[in-house]
């Protein structure tokens, strides 16, 4: 079977390509423009498991949130095309990460409800020059466009480097384990409707 998918979305602010593998794990490649989403998308897809080729320019000039807000969007449709038909996967997935004085508690569920639970406060937002809480937007696209449920706790942190680091790793681990293909399933969709 069959679970990768590639998207590309090019508007006036942004030009992107997304090429996902939900099964293969191997050496991503990410180059986003912004290079500490460059380094946060890395660690998602390593400690997700899975294949991740993204190039993305944007309107950086102006900041970096229509780049951001948009590689969520096209991330988002990406895991919904690659988890198709969701026969078989566990559906649910929840990892907590810690990162040095950080933890982040990251819960999925391939509902086809899109819906984020973001509870992450930081008295600092900034990362040299990245703005952490675009991190939230970034949720925001993807859960909308994956049309999934993610809840996002952050319950230690000062550093929003290692806050965001402990998230984006939490998120891989707990999609990669909802995504996973469940063999007692016996290929059945995981709901009692008998659809998601």
């Amino acid at each position: 079977m069959d679970r990768s998918a590639t998207v590309e979305r090019k508007t006036k602010e942004t030009d992107i390509r997304i090429e996902l593998d939900l099964d293969r794990s191997e050496t991503s490649q990410i180059d986003t423009g912004i290079p500490f989403m460059d380094h946060m998308l890395n660690l998602m897809a390593a400690h997700g498991f899975m294949g991740l080729q993204v190039v993305a320019r944007g309107d950086t000039e102006v900041d970096d949130h229509h780049t951001v807000e948009d590689l969520g969007i096209c991330l988002g449709e990406a895991i919904q095309q690659a988890v198709g038909e969701k026969k078989g996967i566990k559906r649910y997935g929840q990892a907590a990460v810690p990162m040095d004085e950080a933890l982040a508690r990251v819960v999925v569920d391939i509902s086809n409800r899109p819906y984020l639970a973001y509870r992450v406060a930081l008295n600092d937002p900034k990362t040299g020059t990245f703005d952490v809480r675009l991190v939230k937007e970034f949720l925001r696209a993807l859960v909308s466009s994956a049309r999934i449920t993610v809840h996002v706790d952050l319950s230690g942190g000062e550093d929003p480097h290692h806050a965001a680091e402990a998230i984006f790793k939490a998120f891989g681990r707990a999609l990669d384990e909802a995504v996973h293909v469940e063999e007692r399933s016996k290929g059945s969709v995981p709901s009692t409707k008998g659809v998601l």
